[in-house]
């Protein structure tokens, strides 16, 4: 196995780090860090996988990571690079979230140790046990005491708040930074954990935390931090046409993911190969070479897009979002791969392409309700110009009866053009 830092470097992992040492530390194995994250809402994006990923190549080396849920943070909002104060979310929606977010990351964790074969050693903390029975006096003396207010002005999240004159940041948000550089302290004081990972854009607050427990303690921690990651094009990584790219299958299917990553320009492949799949970087290299001499077969984007949905929802929906993909867009009988669906198969398929379930609707009926059409008057001219289908058959017919069509009296395959397809289900 690799170095540590050259794992990191060769995967575009590594942006900074407050001292060499670390990686020599986190390659002897047994050693504890930790990342955190605020629960404002109810599941983790594709943005945060990146961190996932990071933490798994040290896991891989033999230590142990702490999801460090920001309870504590969460309530007060991280200032970060908005633009005005944020509304606050109640206490009982930030612990749903929490326990949604922790359920979420074992299950990708389970996913892991299932194709890998390796235990993955983990734990979660949640920042309300530090603060709850603290009164605010013992907390000035804890954490204000180490740290100058010309410090918390000086981090560029703060600054660019202050120095518009149309905008502001509340005392609230101010204090973001203590609680997060408190975190720090107290779990290297409990566990002797001495490494916190983040973004490139958190490194002020992450080496101000081992500051703070160098001066408390004389104690020496470590900052790691990975790039922010954008497309060739400069578009934010993890964000769709329409919205951010969930790790909820409830949010976000499964197959929504892999078409996500089924778009990568060839431009990004290597990089995102590297970063999001556990595939050897040599391997990826020579994989890239061969997509070079083909790039309209897209091989690889299809190798990218079932690794990325294998680690976050297990090998089963890999093979799901594949056969979904293969369907839309491959050239053999839909009707015989409809045939052969299991019923959860259906119900995945139906929701992958906007279908729904039959209820007795006439042929315009269900082109209007698959929004296939927005009107009767379209649909007419729809089947007057024969652009729909019905399973593999074209229709002109303005009464045509399809009760019978549905294939082993389960399924019907709509379609208008080449690529509108909508599965109808009893």
């Amino acid at each position: 196995m690799k170095s540590l830092r050259q794992e990191l470097a060769d995967r575009w992992l590594l942006y900074q780090s407050s001292n060499e040492k670390l990686f020599e530390l986190y390659d002897k194995w047994w050693e504890l860090f930790y990342c955190g994250f605020d629960p404002t809402a109810d599941s983790l994006h594709l943005w945060n996988f990146i961190w996932f990923m990071v933490a798994v190549h040290i896991m891989r080396r033999g230590n142990k990571f702490t999801a460090l849920t920001g309870w504590a943070t969460g309530m007060i909002w991280d200032p970060g690079w908005k633009d005005s104060e944020r509304t606050f979310l109640s206490e009982t929606d930030l612990e749903l979230n929490q326990l949604a977010i922790s359920k979420q990351i074992t299950n990708i964790v389970n996913n892991l140790s299932e194709f890998t074969g390796q235990h993955f050693n983990y734990d979660f903390v949640n920042n309300k046990d530090f603060y709850k029975d603290m009164w605010y006096l013992d907390f000035l003396r804890e954490v204000w005491k180490y740290i100058t207010v010309n410090v918390m002005m000086s981090k560029d999240t703060v600054k660019k708040r202050i120095q518009d004159p149309n905008q502001s940041i509340s005392y609230t948000e101010f204090s973001y930074m203590l609680l997060q550089w408190y975190d720090y302290s107290k779990l290297f004081i409990d566990e002797w954990l001495k490494l916190q990972i983040g973004w490139q854009d958190q490194w002020g607050n992450l080496v101000t935390g081992t500051e703070i427990i160098r001066k408390k303690y004389d104690a020496e921690t470590y900052a790691l931090t990975w790039p922010l990651i954008t497309d060739s094009s400069g578009k934010k990584f993890g964000k769709s046409e329409w919205n951010a790219i969930w790790l909820d299958k409830n949010k976000t299917s499964p197959y929504e993911i892999y078409q996500y990553f089924m778009n990568t320009a060839d431009t990004d492949i290597s990089r995102y190969l590297k970063m999001l799949t556990l595939i050897e970087t040599e391997e990826i290299d020579k994989l890239v070479a061969n997509h070079e001499q083909n790039p309209e077969a897209r091989e690889w984007q299809k190798l990218l897009a079932y690794k990325v949905v294998e680690i976050i929802h297990g090998t089963k929906e890999a093979d799901l979002a594949l056969k979904i993909s293969d369907f839309m867009f491959g050239s053999d009988s839909k009707v015989e791969v409809l045939k052969w669906l299991k019923d959860n198969e259906i119900d995945t398929f139906q929701n992958a392409m906007w279908g729904f379930k039959y209820a007795s609707e006439n042929f315009f009926e269900i082109i209007v309700k698959s929004w296939l059409a927005k009107s009767n008057t379209e649909a007419r001219q729809s089947v007057q110009s024969w652009a729909i289908t019905i399973n593999e058959q074209k229709i002109s017919d303005f009464n045509y009866d399809f009760s019978n069509d549905f294939i082993n009296d389960k399924v019907l395959l709509l379609w208008k053009g080449k690529k509108n397809f909508r599965i109808i289900s009893k």
